[in-house]
């Protein structure tokens, strides 16, 4: 499991006082660095071997400006190209926000998925969790 933990700027806030909803896509995706650091390491976008098929957010508790917030990220599903990748926000010690994000090990200039393979796929497998293994 990756752990990064996010400092809420006053511009994540809306009209009314908590974090806006249109923030946890960026969120999510911010606290996926270490993960696409396993894909691409020095992160250069010209070398770029993944793309997003789906995102989703379930919002389960407000999250609040100026308190730290812990974004977990683990893998719940591990396939032959794609992988689905599970993201919790955190704060004061419960579960604000869940999302999942299916991710493709992909090549641009070939146009097509690419398999998931040898070191990899061992680095993937380190980060693989059961959904329910996060309790709020």
């Amino acid at each position: 499991m990756f752990v990064t933990t996010l400092e809420p700027a006053f511009h994540d806030t809306d009209a009314l006082g908590h974090i806006n909803n249109t923030r946890l896509p960026a969120w999510f995706e911010q606290a996926r660095t270490e993960l696409f650091r396993l894909f691409t390491p020095d992160l250069d976008p010209r070398k770029w071997r993944l793309i997003l098929a789906r995102l989703d957010v379930e919002f389960l508790a407000e999250l609040h400006y100026g308190e730290p917030v812990e974004m977990r990220t683990f893998l719940t599903r591990l396939g032959r190209s794609s992988f689905t990748v599970t993201q919790e926000a955190w704060q004061h010690g419960k579960r604000c926000a869940r999302g999942n994000t299916v991710m493709v090990h992909y090549d641009h200039d070939e146009k097509r998925a690419q398999p998931i393979e040898g070191d990899l796929r061992a680095a993937l497998e380190e980060h693989l969790h059961a959904p329910a293994e996060a309790e709020a």
